[in-house]
């Protein structure tokens, strides 16, 4: 009688472990990059077509394999990483778990090209599906060239849970800035569809971070050291003023090895207390070096949660040491108790005698008196009078007054226009019957009763229509600018503005040249000031990466939607009479007053009746 259970197949469990390693094509990058990393590589290419859904190709310079190493590689549980289980607790390489091939193989058609720098030939193979399909020798050039094409063909569920190409192509790029960050010293290469997106040559730390995120990141920075017997802090934190509302550039790596930790980052948020604005989020690129055994990678599939021993110390060092880095730079506010070296005389004067002045004082001059002095003082020239007349007694101050400049009449006037000018304002303003309430709401009386609206909802319905008309008919109106703009932007961030650039024209904005990271904006739309453009600009950016629609529509719409809740009039600003009215009467002009673009309700309204139960 056969058991119940039974030994998978191993191309079922390939399958099974794919589920894990492989989860987008961004899953397939960091592998094989880190792989090339611990090959010793000192150049790594990347290329991806169709953000990595057809094509995936990491080519490095590094050691290679021999024949035996790399029909091997493609086995579970093969790693060069670890050799005992105590090899777990004192890691100094990326991948180790031996899967990531396996599993790759499993979903995917991957070719390998490798060669070893002391071998005359190189081994070429090609496996489809866990099944191996050929395997020969081949002239190559040293190092490794791994090529994974049609990736997930063999599980068409699994591909349709795929995002957009714009999407699945920003975590692609997350996972290469991460290990671009970690390796200065590697010279990174990364292509998309035949298009450079990065070219980072071998550099520091510094220069690694302003060639990802800009020339103009260099003067956002302050350099962070500290070295402890338990922790090494080095890298970069992002000045108080230039904090974004996203966490894009926040990075910590632990042993070269990016991670995230909300505890860590709770101390950075800590030592910038008082120093941001409200849900603004600071940059910062800090690496941190300690002993491999005191710390757990391996408890987590993904390897970008560690554990440490002694979390509290590490906590009360960092948020020490990027304080006191903020306070060193004078980018925060501190008490010092130092001596001022602009005080100290120059080196100059420092030997030279002090010279008395020409000019000396009179202690004996006496401004009050009666009579006209004249002095000479020795080695000036200039002579000092003083002509004071006998000053009468103070009543006679009044003596020359005219009792006819006073006129009682003129008062009276005046205080009668005051009176009138007060009570024709009290009509005027009984005959408003439009109010604003805790400056959030609208209160317009009506025949039926009282109708109340949220202003900031009633503006973001009146501008998501005008926008959203304006990027259909491409009539937008645009204010020029008198000096143009010039806005920062990484590179992954260019990429999304210039896909949305005709939409962001339909609204009015006016670009008058796009480079690799920087724009320069000559016009805007008439809503927007020329203050907030930078902060809209990237907030915008932020949220379609996170999903940016497929079909223009719907990008339209999102765009409209996003930019009308930035703009909008904000609750607790003040709005005259004017803009009350204003306000009001383009909301009744929409064709849906009564939700705002996110499906919050506008307002209500207080029928008498409403109003008589209360009483």
């Amino acid at each position: 009688m056969s058991g119940i259970i039974q030994l998978l197949p191993d191309h079922v469990a390939n399958q099974i472990a794919a589920g894990e390693v492989v989860q987008r094509p961004a899953s397939v990058v960091k592998e094989l990059v880190e792989n090339a990393v611990d090959a010793k590589a000192t150049e790594i290419k990347l290329i991806v077509k169709d953000a990595g859904k057809t094509l995936i190709q990491v080519i490095d310079n590094g050691l290679g394999m021999n024949v035996t190493d790399a029909r091997l590689c493609f086995e579970r549980h093969a790693t060069s990483k670890i050799r005992h289980a105590e090899d777990l607790f004192a890691l100094h390489t990326k991948g180790f778990r031996g899967e990531a091939l396996a599993s790759i193989a499993a979903v995917a058609h991957v070719e390998l090209k490798t060669k070893q720098d002391q071998e005359e030939l190189g081994i070429h193979i090609i496996i489809e599906g866990s099944k191996l399909v050929t395997q020969e020798v081949a002239v190559l050039p040293k190092g490794t060239s791994f090529l994974v094409k049609n990736l997930f063909f063999n599980i068409p569920a699994r591909r349709n849970f795929l995002k957009s190409d714009n999407v699945e192509l920003k975590h692609i790029i997350d996972e290469f800035e991460r290990v671009a960050l970690a390796h200065p010293n590697i010279s990174f290469t990364m292509i998309s569809n035949g298009s450079e997106v990065f070219n980072l040559p071998s550099s520091n730390y510094r220069q690694r971070i302003v060639n990802i995120f800009g020339g103009k990141t260099n003067e956002k920075l302050v350099p962070v050291a500290e070295e402890t017997e338990i922790l090494k802090i080095s890298g970069f934190v992002g000045k108080p003023e230039f904090a974004k509302k996203n966490r894009s550039e926040q990075f910590f790596l632990v042993n070269n090895r990016f991670i995230r930790s909300p505890f860590l980052h709770h101390a950075i948020m800590n030592a910038y207390d008082g120093l941001l604005r409200d849900n603004n989020q600071p940059s910062y690129f800090l690496y941190l070096e300690v002993p491999p055994h005191t710390i757990d990678i391996n408890i987590h599939p993904t390897k970008t949660e560690v554990k440490f021993d002694d979390e509290q110390a590490l906590y009360a060092i960092l948020r020490s040491t990027v304080k006191h880095s903020l306070g060193m730079f004078n980018v925060a506010p501190v008490l010092d108790f130092e001596r001022d070296a602009t005080l100290d005389v120059p080196y100059d004067y420092k030997d030279k005698t002090m010279s008395t002045p020409l000019i000396q004082v009179d202690s004996t001059f006496n401004p009050f008196a009666t009579e006209t002095e004249t002095k000479k003082y020795s080695g000036s020239s200039v002579s000092y009078a003083k002509s004071t007349p006998a000053q009468p007694h103070w009543e006679s101050l009044y003596t020359d007054l005219k009792q006819d400049t006073f006129e009682v009449s003129t008062t009276n006037f005046e205080n009668e226009v005051v009176a009138s000018k007060l009570f024709d304002e009290t009509i005027v303003e009984s005959q408003t019957l439009m109010y604003q309430f805790n400056r959030k709401y609208i209160i317009k009386s009506m025949k039926s009763g009282l109708l109340v609206i949220h202003q900031n909802r009633a503006h973001q319905r009146i501008l998501y229509e005008q926008f959203l008309t304006n990027i259909t008919v491409h009539q937008a109106s645009s204010q020029q600018l008198l000096f143009p703009l010039e806005i920062q932007f990484s590179r992954d961030e260019m990429m999304y503005l210039k896909e949305i650039q005709p939409n962001l024209e339909g609204i009015g904005f006016a670009f008058e040249k796009m480079g690799l990271d920087e724009v320069v904006i000559s016009g805007l739309p008439s809503q927007i000031a020329d203050t907030e453009v930078t902060q809209i600009l990237h907030d915008l950016i932020y949220n379609l990466q996170e999903s940016l629609p497929e079909d223009s529509f719907s990008l339209c719409d999102s765009i409209s939607k996003f930019m009308a809740k930035s703009v909008a009039v904000k609750s607790g600003k003040y709005l005259n009479t004017i803009e009350l009215e204003n306000l009001v009467n383009g909301l009744f002009a929409c064709k849906d007053p009564n939700v705002s673009p996110f499906n919050k309700q506008i307002f209500i309204t207080l029928t008498t009746e409403d109003l008589d139960k209360r009483f």
